[in-house]
């Protein structure tokens, strides 16, 4: 493992003497740096509403972070119509889901935090990418790159494209893609996973809120 090595930088506003910068950070979309629950449920309801199957907008919203046309065949979506009601969803998406989504506590100084190390950020999420991007780009989030349509182990494709040390995410399936990428996986419990799960998973560190991220990134990867 090799990362470029700088003196006297400061990170969240704390010196430290030799800092390991340099460093491709991953982190997941929904649930860990935004919350965009209220909007996906309205966006699922409408799309059962126009389709006439019984989609459940608020389950859905509970439980992000598998591919889309897995939700709707856990909805019974018939097989055929799944092409169809995922174009659907996503042209509804950048007009009811993204103007009500916020960033999550902590997701702005985490990626502060990367970036003021010297280091790169890195979005993997398993939504569609450009939608996933207009939400970095409504919310000015200091990403470097978007990977969409990655769950699970497959978001090791790109974690390993972009030599990303440390992967962050609220659901197992995250913690499996950082594990199968040889990254730290950094769990956080602000989505549908709690601490016990994530930690039996294999994450190396589980947090309430990305608030506790730039500490212990600094403390991680700082020597003194």
């Amino acid at each position: 493992m090799l990362y470029t090595i700088g003196l006297g930088v400061k990170l969240s506003g704390v010196a430290a003497n030799v800092l390991a910068v340099g460093i491709t950070v991953g982190f997941d979309l929904d649930m860990t740096l935004i919350d965009a629950r209220p909007g996906m449920a309205a966006a699922m309801n409408a799309l059962g509403a126009e389709s006439g199957l019984p989609l459940d907008g608020e389950a859905f919203a509970a439980n992000l972070g598998p591919p889309l046309d897995d939700i709707l065949r856990g909805f019974e979506a018939p097989e055929e119509r799944i092409p169809g009601l995922v174009d659907r969803f996503r042209a509804i998406y950048p007009e009811v889901v993204v103007p009500g989504t916020v960033a999550l506590p902590g997701a702005v100084e985490s990626l502060r935090a990367v970036r003021e190390a010297g280091g790169r950020t890195l979005v993997v999420t398993g939504k569609y990418g450009p939608n996933a991007q207009l939400h970095v780009d409504a919310l000015g989030l200091d990403v470097d790159e978007v990977v969409g349509e990655l769950w699970s182990t497959q978001k090791a494709e790109a974690l390993l494209a972009h030599e990303a040390r440390v992967y962050v995410g609220d659901h197992a399936g995250d913690i499996r893609g950082a594990l199968a990428a040889g990254a730290i996986a950094v769990g956080v419990t602000t989505g549908p996973c709690d601490r016990t799960l994530l930690l039996s998973e294999g994450a190396e560190v589980v947090f309430e809120s990305l608030t506790e991220f730039p500490e212990w990134f600094e403390k991680t990867f700082a020597t003194v």
